[in-house]
């Protein structure tokens, strides 16, 4: 999995691959990478988009992945691990982070944000896509609805102890992780990834555990927890408000 060279530039300080750029609130880094990577292909790899919005932090970037799309899928569970290392790199050390999978990021017991993953429509499983999407939001804060303890399901990045001013920070992290992710990825193979995200998983004790070449965990050698099915609906995404479920 790499990233290319991309355009347009904000105030972000991200590695040599990446380069970002500003979207309004209104149209969510998820539709508009997804349209940048439709129009540009494989060029728009390494563009990474995000939004203007005081209380979510919403970032996509656009991959170039070198698998066929069966496998390539593995990328969501990288940049998922690099999205929760970002966030415990920046968060008070001793909350739990754990990740519902396979795509919500829970901080304290409660819900966070997550990512989802955007492929081309049309390709098969044994095809290499032309691209892909990664995006996450995270909740920065619950002001605008009131007491928070209105909706305890759910928790945002102030009520947790982290700074204000935290998003930017946060993304170059998240950036610098995916980087270092994809680097280990290359040269090693996946299943440090792999091990990595399942040390986040909640999972039955004492069950042997795996990720398998689809993305899917595997437990005690036959049960399993699907990826691609699960990533066609994200399960931490409120789609009436387009935002993280409170």
């Amino acid at each position: 999995m790499t990233v290319r060279h991309a355009t347009t530039a904000t105030n972000l300080v991200l590695p040599p691959a990446f380069t970002a750029r500003v979207v309004s609130s209104a149209a969510g880094t998820f539709r508009e990478a997804v349209a940048l990577a439709k129009r540009d292909g494989a060029d728009a790899a390494g563009a990474l988009l995000l939004a203007e919005r005081a209380d979510v932090l919403d970032v996509a970037v656009i991959l170039a992945p070198e698998e066929p799309l069966s496998s390539a899928r593995r990328a969501f569970l990288a940049a998922m691990t690099a999205l929760a290392d970002a966030v415990g790199a920046h968060g008070p050390p001793e909350m739990p982070l754990t990740f519902g999978w396979p795509d919500v990021l829970i901080f304290d017991g409660a819900r966070l944000g997550g990512g989802r993953l955007g492929w081309p429509d049309g390709c098969d499983e044994h095809s290499v896509p032309d691209w892909l999407v990664f995006s996450a939001m995270l909740l920065l804060s619950k002001a605008e609805i009131g007491d928070p303890g209105l909706t305890p399901g759910s928790t945002a990045l102030d009520e947790e102890g982290f700074p204000a001013d935290i998003r930017d920070a946060l993304v170059e992290s998240f950036a610098r992780n995916l980087s270092r992710t994809f680097s280990v990825w290359t040269e090693d193979g996946f299943e440090g990834i792999a091990a990595r995200y399942l040390a986040h998983l909640p999972t039955p004790v004492g069950v042997p555990v795996r990720i398998d070449r689809a993305g899917d965990v595997v437990l005690g050698g036959s049960e399993h927890w699907p990826l691609a099915s699960l990533l066609r609906a994200s399960a931490w995404l409120d789609p009436e408000t387009g935002s993280v479920r409170l």
